[in-house]
């Protein structure tokens, strides 16, 4: 049975290899990798073996029969499992992790259905494989009788070669591309071992942190309190964007439009795969333009606290947190103390991810979700009977519907989509399908052969042609609306999708960030380096200095501000979380940490694999001070002293 194992295991490597390099477009082949493929599922399977076989024997001398048909069913449960993280592994490019235990099973449930995988025939099929590997280890066994010679030589074989293995020294595989790098993992020995970190290790906590100051090479110094309150700070941020600005006369309304799935590799000025927001090209000409903007998470669940307060992570994510969210403040708070008004509006349900608690603590005026559109319109494209909600036109439609016709305080404007998003239906299907081959031939001016790597892609593509021309559309409609004129548009992408393969391991927080008004007195592109931290602490900046709004002395903002260098430069800090459940990535200047090994940040956030031991003891002991102070963040509560009543 364990020969049998052996062989199907491998059978599903080959059809895994076969799925992934068939499908998707790959700058590596094969031989790349494979060493590291043979390193990974060798160990593993001699690992696994060597486990089910103390199992068996304690079992055997009970019943023979027993032990036997247990590790019959074991065989077969695990070769069904790896199959559907093989699966999930060829539509998403990303193995199954920790991740897994970080979400209800509500919202997982959601997940799968909105995927379409699960159905009838999918469901079917499984149990089908089940019985066909069960049948395999039952029949097999009486065919593969061999003598106990060559039972000996096959055991002894693995044993050097396990030997040989242990005393190899090891050589630690620096691979840029996180795609690479995934490919090589055995999907069931990640999921094993993420899910033993997590059941083990998961609510362990330290607390040997100290606090230190911003360094020299960081825009702000940080002043911080005591350790009661680990990231309570006071601080001097500099006002970076009034330069860029005319004088204000009045409180601006402030309109942030959060793009699902926007990668800066396939929007704007420099996408290396070439642009397909054809509409966001022509609004960069008019905007202050940030080309190397990271998100603080590789999800949507970063996205509201990073943008709006550079809130820490959590165990989870901060929206985790909920229902106990320490006090905290952020840009909607500070602003609302101030006379603004919040109104948010997405086309999802608000409660997935807890977006909706997050947002209502902030205290909005309005919040409409997918619960409160009018009949007139259409669910997205489903190909399961279950959608996410309304494509990203209906939700702008919607929303400047239920916007009042008159506002008399200023205004947060908070529009969120959800069309670019697995499964990447598109509404208008074959309008789209046409649009996509004229950009390929007249935007993007491909030749015939480079075509065809893109039509790998071309429902993801769709999607996001589709969503550039609900922004435009917006655009189009939002001007006819007296408060267009003393607006500033906030523009960014939550992450970089992960199905079209990623070209670095930073690549998945590369994203667009465009920040346009009528009020911009000149355009510009920065090729400072600055996320979804900055924007929070550079607004709040910029408003107390031309309007003098009242912000408070002590903050949280883990980021600097937006970097307006026309020069490529890194001055900012930060740690990026890739899944929930998955904090293995920080950034300090030019030097990038990631799951244990260092790289060199250069020029459109290429990064390349160093050999520095004092860069990555320096790394590893900053971020391992950040989690231990986020540790005792979500054990305490404690973020932000609350203020003092009268």
């Amino acid at each position: 049975m364990s020969l049998i194992f052996i062989g199907l295991s491998i059978l599903l490597r080959g059809i895994e290899l076969a799925l992934v390099f068939s499908n998707h477009v790959l700058p590596f082949s094969l031989q790349d990798i494979w060493v590291s493929i043979l390193i990974q599922d060798f160990t593993w399977i001699i690992y696994l073996l060597g486990l089910l076989l103390i199992i068996y024997l304690s079992l055997v001398f009970i019943s023979v029969r027993f032990g036997k048909w247990l590790l019959q069913t074991l065989f077969s449960l695990l070769l069904l499992i790896h199959l559907t993280l093989i699966f999930y592994f060829f539509r998403t490019l990303l193995p199954l992790g920790k991740d897994l235990f970080a979400y209800s099973p509500e919202d997982l449930m959601l997940t799968v259905q909105a995927s379409g995988q699960l159905n009838a025939l999918t469901i079917g099929g499984l149990l089908v494989f089940l019985v066909i590997l069960y049948g395999l280890f039952h029949f097999g066994t009486r065919f593969l009788n061999f003598s106990l010679k060559s039972y000996l030589a096959i055991s002894a074989s693995f044993l050097l070669l396990l030997i040989v293995y242990t005393f190899l020294p090891r050589v630690q595989n620096l691979y840029a591309s996180e795609v690479e790098a995934n490919i090589a993992l055995n999907k069931s020995r990640y999921l094993t071992e993420e899910s033993f970190d997590y059941y083990m290790y998961g609510g362990e906590y330290y607390f040997d942190f100290y606090l230190r100051s911003g360094t020299d090479d960081l825009v702000v110094e940080k002043e911080f309190l005591d350790d009661t309150y680990p990231f309570a700070h006071r601080a001097e941020y500099p006002d970076v964007l009034s330069p860029f600005f005319d004088s204000l006369t009045q409180a601006p309304n402030l309109v942030f439009i959060f793009l699902e799935s926007f990668g800066k590799a396939y929007s704007g000025k420099d996408a290396y795969l070439g642009s397909f927001t054809p509409f966001l090209d022509s609004l960069e000409q008019h905007s202050l333009v940030w080309l190397n903007a990271l998100s603080s998470t590789g999800r949507t669940f970063g996205l509201q606290p990073g943008v709006f307060g550079g809130l820490p992570f959590g165990e989870k994510g901060f929206l985790e947190l909920f229902p106990e969210y320490p006090y905290h403040q952020t840009l909607l708070s500070i602003l609302r103390d101030n006379g603004y008004e919040t109104r948010y509006f997405i086309g999802a349900d608000k409660n997935f991810d807890h977006v909706g608690p997050f947002i209502e603590y902030q205290e909005p005026v309005q919040f409409i979700d997918e619960k409160e559109f009018d009949s007139k319109y259409k669910r997205a494209p489903s190909n399961s009977g279950f959608s996410w909600g309304y494509a990203d036109k209906e939700l702008f439609e919607n929303s400047l519907e239920k916007l009042p016709s008159s506002l008399e305080n200023p205004q947060i404007l908070i529009f969120q989509t959800q069309t670019s998003h697995d499964p990447y239906l598109v509404p208008e299907r074959e309008y789209y399908s046409e649009k996509f081959e004229n950009h390929l031939e007249n935007y993007l001016n491909l030749s015939e052969s480079q075509k065809e790597g893109y039509r790998s892609y071309q429902d993801i593509y769709m999607t996001i042609l589709y969503a550039d021309d609900a922004v435009r559309d917006f655009f189009k409609d939002f001007k006819k609306r007296p408060e267009f004129e003393n607006s500033i548009f906030i523009i960014t992408g939550d992450h970089r999708l992960p199905e079209i393969p990623m070209s670095s391991r930073i690549d998945r927080f590369h994203v667009p960030l465009i920040m346009y008004s009528p009020l911009l007195s000149r355009q510009a592109y920065f090729e400072g380096v600055s996320s979804h931290y900055e924007i929070t602490p550079s607004i709040l900046s910029f408003l107390e200095k031309q309007l003098a709004i009242q912000i408070p002395e002590i903050v949280t903002w883990q980021g600097q501000v937006l970097d307006t260098a026309r020069f490529f430069q890194s001055r900012i800090a930060m740690p990026l979380m890739r899944n929930k459940n998955q904090l293995i990535d920080y950034i300090h200047g030019e030097i990038f940490l990631s799951d244990g090994q260092v790289f060199h940040v250069s020029e459109g956030l290429n990064i390349d694999p160093i050999n520095s031991p004092d860069d990555l003891n320096r790394m590893i002991g900053e971020f391992e001070e950040f989690k231990n102070k986020n540790g005792y963040m979500v054990q305490t509560r404690k973020l932000l002293p609350p203020p003092v009543e009268n």
